[in-house]
């Protein structure tokens, strides 16, 4: 049962994205990050394998695995980005992709049902990200493989305040960035078990990250007026860069984490 304020959370989501659906298909950032490498390298993919990719944004996911894979389920909550990522994807030819529009917190997909989950740069717009990893694993077959990606706040209060807060204020839209340690413990309590992650730093170009989801000049900013008076350890911690009175480029942390769910045993 969804309560009034996740419905509202889920409705605005799909305003935000329903209107910036272009802007995720061609951004440099979603659509030739380094991760996507480190994805298909991770993932032992077979041409016999049914793929979901969550959130699937502007469909960069699906683009990467559908030439390797039998099928590709791309699954979003916002129909006009769903429809912005198909057009993306039929011009590059990608035909075994099939699209649903779906809540990644309610699959709309029997147990078992597929070889691999990925969900990337998406789940801190989740309401209830337990509720999303519980659905990761039961629609994964036993021995399935689950990529998640996702920005991540640090473990310090202080530190992971001021970025929520900045973030929520740039994108409306934004729920919450985990700590990695309470990703970890959502996976375990779900039954996955972690075989590879790693830490980066993506940098970000200030000017054109924060166009991609503010209203107006004036809400951007403010977030850059936010960012800008910040306590000095806060900044030096984000590598914020400030050059004639003006935030140029910041960096934040995000985790990339492959799960499996074990086997059925005999």
């Amino acid at each position: 049962m969804v309560n009034e304020n996740e419905k509202t959370i889920k409705q605005h989501v799909q305003q935000q994205f329903g209107k910036n659906a272009n802007k995720y298909v061609t951004s440099e950032r979603h659509a030739k990050g380094d991760d996507l490498a480190l994805l298909l390298g991770w993932l032992p993919v077979e041409n016999t394998w049914n793929v979901l990719d969550i959130a699937t944004g502007g469909g960069h996911v699906a683009k990467l695995l559908s030439p390797h894979v039998q099928q590709v389920v791309a699954t979003d909550l916002t129909r006009p980005m769903l429809v912005a990522a198909a057009e993306h994807l039929k011009q590059a030819q990608c035909t075994n992709v099939l699209y649903v529009v779906a809540d990644a917190e309610q699959l709309p997909f029997l147990d078992s049902s597929f070889d691999a989950v990925t969900c990337r740069i998406a789940a801190h717009h989740f309401p209830n990200p337990h509720l999303f990893i519980l659905e990761a694993a039961r629609v994964l077959k036993p021995g399935g493989k689950l990529v998640l990606i996702d920005n991540v706040a640090p473990t310090e209060k202080a530190l992971n305040q001021f970025m929520n807060t900045f973030e929520a204020m740039r994108d409306t839209s934004h729920v919450r960035c985990l700590t990695v340690l309470e990703w970890q413990a959502l996976a375990e309590k779900a039954g996955l078990q972690i075989e590879q992650s790693v830490m980066n730093r993506k940098p970000y170009n200030f000017p054109v990250w924060v166009m991609r989801t503010t209203e107006n000049e004036e809400q951007a900013k403010a977030v850059e007026q936010f960012i800008s008076d910040a306590d000095p350890a806060i900044r030096a911690y984000f590598s914020v860069h400030i050059e004639n009175e003006n935030v140029q480029t910041l960096e934040i942390d995000e985790w990339r984490a492959m799960f499996s769910k074990p086997a059925q045993t005999t």
